[in-house]
């Protein structure tokens, strides 16, 4: 890859295609200028797609989709997708949604993966997968709607939120990034910005 026309400064500062919080909480703590700027692209899985495929190619739509309005400016991409019994679960959006996929989840192993892409104009992507399992406890009905109405998490995928209350539904979580979980890696991230040409510590 050439290299970048316009490096990431506060004067052209790195554009995140997401208008969810939970990245651009993590993404501040690498101390990169930013700003958001969500990304509209349709999340509907293709016929047969492997849910880290589904994350690999919504990171890159997203990154992509704001490359092409932000002419030479870096755009980092994300998107997750929870995989559990052979069924995929993005963000439920409602409660009854919420309640049955933490149905589907008790007792069961899910594997969430994050995928990452940074980009500048149509230049090939830098990119990245995270991949992080959670076993989750047996949980009763009464336990998931104590849950959902104490921490209604309908805009995570899996209606799960490790950062919160969400650790208490977990019996074990095996990752290489706990930062991956929460919706942006950023032991990847880092790893990207500097190929990217970044420094950071």
């Amino acid at each position: 890859m050439s290299a970048p026309s316009t490096a990431i400064s506060t004067q052209a500062p790195l554009l995140l295609a997401s208008g969810s919080r939970y990245r651009a909480e993590l993404l501040r703590r690498l101390q990169v200028p930013f700003e958001p700027y969500p990304a509209d692209a349709d999340e509907t899985p293709l016929p047969g797609e492997a849910p880290d495929a589904l994350a690999a190619r919504l990171a890159l739509v997203k990154a992509r989709a704001v490359a092409q309005l932000r002419a030479g400016r870096w755009v980092l991409g994300s998107d997750q997708v929870c995989a559990c019994r052979g069924s995929l679960l993005g963000k439920p959006g409602s409660r009854e949604r919420a309640v049955q996929q933490l149905q589907l989840l008790s007792g069961n192993d899910a594997v969430f993966y994050t995928a990452v892409a940074l980009l500048q104009d149509n230049a090939p992507a830098f990119t990245a997968m995270d991949q992080t399992r959670v076993r989750f406890r047996d949980l009763s009905r009464a336990e998931i709607e104590r849950y959902v109405e104490a921490e209604p998490s309908f805009d995570c995928a899996g209606s799960f939120k490790s950062e919160g209350l969400g650790i208490a539904l977990c019996a074990s979580i095996d990752s290489s990034d706990p930062s991956g979980l929460i919706g942006l890696p950023l032991i990847a991230t880092r790893a990207l910005l500097a190929q990217a040409g970044l420094a950071l510590p």
